[in-house]
């Protein structure tokens, strides 16, 4: 009798056990991040049922999420309602957390910054076309900046959404009396780096509400930007065509002391993973650019450490909390489901030394 008690009080525990389990899988935290970039609405973009079959708990676009290329606010309206009646964008809207910010072509012409006459007809497009509510301090400000927060099991996940169109400067022309000097082996540079301090690429209210952001307590500080951040300069767009954001940008990381930072960024057509030396923790940059859209050459980086991928395909990112020092991993995933790059880091890795 006194061991079928014990039995019986061990298959309870047992029960208890499994129910709490089951309680937090219905209450799963944001783990795995799919992201991407450059889905033209003219294409069939099947790759989102393949995000959808991976599972993720979230999918962040980084741009270029239509190709707009208009002056007029209405063919902007149009291209996205064809985005929007892709039957494999309803099965990623109705299955996955969407969030967004954009690129140039969505924010409505090629390259441009802030003399894009629509940027303010663009923006209000672009909100209601993601369903951006209306108590989101999106609606209250320049721009489409943003950011989430995510409790994961006592951890801090932060996702930052920059803009990077409606503030930004005009791309500098490259010019050289020596033609030979504007081209690589195969491709002509379009545009060269400034060198005043004045030039930005955010604008100072974006830089001042990013500072805040990165004063907050996080354990991981996603930032998505619709161009790269850590690549070297190529002639075409990125940030480094804006040297003194980009080291401003770095500065504001060392000052602040924000650990655990990653570049998601998109724009050139492939994927790859960069890996910019700092004087406090490297900074990864992980590009997925290409959801329909393909380009036919890489240019050159120096701090590529993964790829390029030149295939259709998404990113994916997830982050292993279970161990003390929680492990992120990077995946690139082509167009027929097969992994093209897995780069797995530590959190200590990315973090500021005691």
């Amino acid at each position: 009798m006194k061991s079928t008690k014990h039995t019986l009080y061990s298959f309870i525990i047992f029960i208890m056990l499994a129910a709490c389990e089951n309680q937090q899988k219905e209450t799963t935290p944001v783990t795995t991040i799919a992201f991407g970039s450059c889905s033209s609405e003219n294409n069939p973009l099947p790759i989102f049922d393949l995000v959808v079959e991976h599972k993720p708990d979230l999918f962040i676009f980084l741009g270029d999420n239509i190709y707009g290329d208009t002056k007029n606010i209405d063919t902007l309206k149009t291209k996205y309602q064809r985005l929007a009646n892709k039957s494999s964008f309803q099965n990623l809207k109705k299955t996955t957390e969407i969030i967004a910010t954009w690129d140039d072509h969505d924010y409505g012409w090629n390259d441009s910054g802030k003399e894009y006459p629509l940027k303010e007809e663009s923006k209000d497009v672009f909100l209601n076309f993601f369903e951006e509510p209306d108590s989101s301090s999106r609606w209250g400000h320049q721009g489409i900046y943003h950011s989430y927060d995510y409790e994961i099991d006592g951890n801090k996940l932060q996702i930052i959404l920059l803009d990077g169109r409606t503030f930004r400067d005009r791309l500098k022309p490259y010019k050289n009396e020596f033609e030979n000097d504007r081209r690589y082996s195969y491709y002509t540079k379009d545009y060269a780096p400034y060198t005043h301090a004045d030039s930005t690429l955010l604008g100072e209210e974006q830089w001042k509400w990013l500072e805040k952001q990165l004063e907050k307590p996080a354990s991981i500080r996603l930032i998505g930007s619709g161009t790269q951040f850590g690549i070297e300069w190529n002639g075409y767009e990125a940030w480094a065509n804006f040297p003194n954001e980009q080291q401003r940008m770095l500065d504001l990381i060392d000052k602040t002391k924000a650990n655990g930072i990653i570049f998601l960024t998109g724009d050139v057509h492939y994927s790859e993973i960069s890996k910019l030396k700092t004087d406090f923790y490297p900074i990864y940059d992980f590009t997925s650019s290409g959801l329909s859209s393909s380009w036919h050459f890489a240019t050159p980086n120096k701090n590529r450490i993964e790829g390029p991928i030149m295939d259709n395909h998404f990113g994916l990112l997830s982050i292993d909390w279970n161990k003390k020092d929680p492990k992120i991993k990077m995946e690139t995933w082509d167009i027929n489901d097969n992994q093209r790059i897995e780069y797995n880091i530590k959190l200590s890795e990315i973090s500021f030394k005691n």
